[in-house]
């Protein structure tokens, strides 16, 4: 199974996410993609696979895995203070991976019925929907 974690501005959801992957599955491959340095930095001091930054890395790696993660903003243009383009989003949202997206109320966009929950349940959360796929 191929897994891609998405995060951006300091990377740490995105660091957290791929810290629980590693530890908790075997046999998948994680690459991580920052929508900046730093955010692929932080990711790729865990342990990853792979990790590369940018647009294109996003959409070519949309195109790669069975699993996409990341905060909601992966899937909505200028999301993340600006750093989601257009067409990162569109590839997320339109890539054939299932994806799990941790519903973050920021950014101006608030996600209606969710619990105001600590990221860490979040991600936790999303840990485990990832693992009933492996």
């Amino acid at each position: 199974m191929n897994i891609l974690v998405i995060d951006g501005q300091g990377g740490n959801l995105g660091k957290q996410i791929c810290k629980m992957l590693l530890d908790r599955l075997t046999n998948v491959k994680i690459r991580a993609v920052g929508t900046n340095s730093l955010a692929t930095e932080s990711m790729l001091k865990t342990g990853i696979d792979e990790a590369a930054t940018g647009e294109n890395a996003v959409i070519v790696g949309a195109r790669w895995a069975d699993v996409i993660v990341g905060p909601i903003g992966i899937v909505i243009a200028d999301a993340l203070l600006g750093e989601v383009t257009a067409k990162m989003a569109a590839a997320v949202g339109s890539a054939d991976a299932k994806r799990i997206l941790i519903p973050m109320n920021k950014c101006d966009t608030i996600v209606a019925g969710i619990e105001n929950l600590p990221t860490s349940a979040l991600i936790e959360s999303a840990v485990q929907k990832i693992t009933s796929y492996t």
